[in-house]
């Protein structure tokens, strides 16, 4: 129960945000020490969930529906 990090973000741009703030504080450089451990785990979290999102739009404009509930097994025709 150490309360130190933050909930994860449940959207790209919370997970952007977190970032961003994380970002800042680590730039000021008054970022504590014992903070930066924790700071950039919370960074990495984020940074994958923004990857995962950005990765299945790609995937979605790229034409890969297959991914998608609503499309699966619409071409089977062809």
């Amino acid at each position: 129960m150490g309360g130190m990090t933050e909930p994860q973000p449940t959207s790209y741009r919370e997970a952007y945000a977190r970032l961003s703030r994380i970002a800042a504080e680590l730039e000021s450089g008054e970022a504590d020490l014992d903070r930066v451990l924790p700071l950039l785990e919370e960074a990495r979290a984020a940074y994958a969930q923004c990857r995962e999102r950005i990765k299945a739009v790609r995937a979605v404009l790229a034409g890969d529906w297959a991914g998608s509930e609503e499309d699966a097994g619409e071409d089977d025709g062809e």
